[in-house]
């Protein structure tokens, strides 16, 4: 409720539960969900199914598998209720420079829903897709994309840095020289020039990396699809690792290499 209230001090109308934020829309209502995938979607749906009627509209602009997407379309096809996959990217930086939206569903919904679409959009920046899940599919490969780029960078500056003139290269100014001209020029890389010039070392932050979800569905697909795609398996399966402090694996590694050469295994510290 508090954030409710803060938004109403902005000029927004505010709405305390569900009911009434339906109650309160003109129709055809439209009702967009910015959820984390999975089953609190399916929830939040679920109990919009009684409110809304035929012809109203639910935009799921979260992160959401694109098959989930497609069962849920059929679903709500059935109470003549429109659904659209709307993938969003922007990151935090969405409300001051514009999203970029991958459109799925039917047409002539999207063409209803446009003028929301152009006005959230960078110029160029939506597109429609094709039918139920096309958006949220097309996401799932954005995802899977840009984890493959963050580590192709992660390695480029890690091989920067210990490199023989490591401490005397500003890896900030070199992300920022690289974002004028270069082929690799990214808003990715000016994030980077932005993070290092903030703190150089990267001091404080622990190399732990999370996955959401996307880059699992992008391997998924394309085992059942057989496209290769190394790059985007590569950077998730280095996600897992660095969330292992202590590496099975590598203890396998270090033994082997003791029992077949005599090689000595460093002893864990404690």
């Amino acid at each position: 409720p508090e954030r409710t209230k803060d938004s109403e001090a902005h000029g927004l109308k505010g709405s305390y539960s569900i009911e009434e934020l339906t109650g309160s829309l003109t129709k055809p209502r439209i009702v967009w969900l910015m959820i984390p995938a999975g089953k609190s979607v399916d929830e939040v749906i679920e109990s919009l199914k009684g409110l809304l009627q035929k012809g109203d509209i639910i935009i799921d602009g979260g992160n959401s598998f694109y098959r989930d997407t497609v069962r849920r379309h059929r679903d709500l096809e059935r109470l003549d209720i429109n659904y659209l996959d709307v993938g969003v990217s922007g990151g935090i930086w969405g409300l001051k420079e514009g999203y970029c939206l991958m459109i799925g569903g039917k047409k002539e919904v999207y063409e209803f829903v446009e003028p929301v679409l152009k006005t959230l959009a960078q110029e160029d920046g939506y597109l429609y897709c094709g039918p139920a899940g096309s958006g949220h599919f097309v996401k799932m490969v954005h995802n899977g994309i840009e984890y493959a780029l963050m580590e192709a960078y992660g390695e480029g500056f890690d091989l920067l840095r210990h490199s023989p003139y490591g401490e005397g290269l500003d890896l900030a100014r070199i992300a920022h020289l690289w974002n004028h001209g270069s082929v690799v020029r990214s808003w990715l890389l000016e994030l980077l020039a932005s993070a290092l010039e903030r703190n150089r070392d990267l001091e404080g932050i622990a190399g732990y990396v999370e996955d959401s979800g996307e880059g699992r569905w992008t391997v998924q697909e394309a085992v059942e699809l057989g496209v290769s795609v190394p790059s985007i398996s590569i950077s998730l399966f280095r996600r897992f690792r660095s969330r292992e402090a202590d590496s099975f694996a590598e203890k396998v590694l270090s033994a082997l290499r003791k029992e077949f050469g005599g090689h000595p295994v460093r002893k864990k510290q404690d």
